[in-house]
């Protein structure tokens, strides 16, 4: 990742707030940068996703991002770790004990949440462009697109598949989410749900009888 041209010391010296610590601290959370990072980072890209910009932006002075975050590069981790946070894992968590007929289900149905899921995949293209250009979010990235497979092919495998087939059908399912994510559910709402039925419906196939 591109690191500040200014050290820490030379920022907090440079634009020390002028309210006391205690009061920066209840005025913005690091939850508060790291969103603001997200939205700047969806509406730009990740060059533009600077300390100064994001102080001006949310009307405080530099100085103030170094009650949270030790440098850009401490900021651009913990967007990388948020994300992961909230579009995978805490996914996966209220999935997790539920039939997985309806889980494949509600996966597909995942892409069309109105509002919230457009902002997810604003942000989730948003990070695939910046892991084309830096390594850490390569990283991240891989590890992300590995833990929802590795999930989607345990609800396979919990169909009764063996571990080679959940594996595609995990790589089929997450394919499709992906490019109904991309291309914004075209048709109508009755086109969306014939697909997503379909889909559904080839994917949750039992395996075929064992030959006696």
């Amino acid at each position: 990742m591109q690191r500040m041209s200014e050290s820490q010391d030379e920022a907090k010296q440079a634009d020390a707030p002028a309210a006391a610590p205690s009061a920066i601290r209840v005025q913005l959370t690091p939850q508060d940068w790291i969103d603001a990072a997200l939205a700047h980072l969806v509406d730009h890209n990740i060059d533009a996703v600077r300390v100064d910009v994001l102080a001006r932006k949310m009307g405080v002075t530099r100085g103030s991002f170094y009650w949270h975050f030790t440098d850009r590069d401490d900021l651009l981790k913990r967007v990388l770790q948020h994300w992961r946070t909230t579009t995978t894992e805490a996914v996966i968590a209220r999935f997790q004990g539920r039939d997985p007929v309806t889980v494949v289900r509600e996966l597909l149905a995942l892409p069309a949440h109105g509002r919230t899921a457009a902002q997810a995949s604003s942000v989730e293209q948003a990070v695939r462009e910046w892991a084309r250009r830096d390594p850490t979010a390569r990283e991240m990235l891989d590890e992300v697109d590995n833990r929802r497979l590795t999930y989607f092919a345990e609800c396979f495998t919990a169909l009764g598949h063996d571990a080679a087939e959940a594996r595609l059908r995990a790589f089929m399912l997450y394919g499709s989410m992906i490019s109904d994510s991309l291309l914004g559910s075209p048709g109508n709402e009755g086109d969306r749900q014939a697909r997503m039925t379909r889909v559904h419906d080839l994917l949750t196939t039992p395996p075929a009888p064992t030959p006696a």
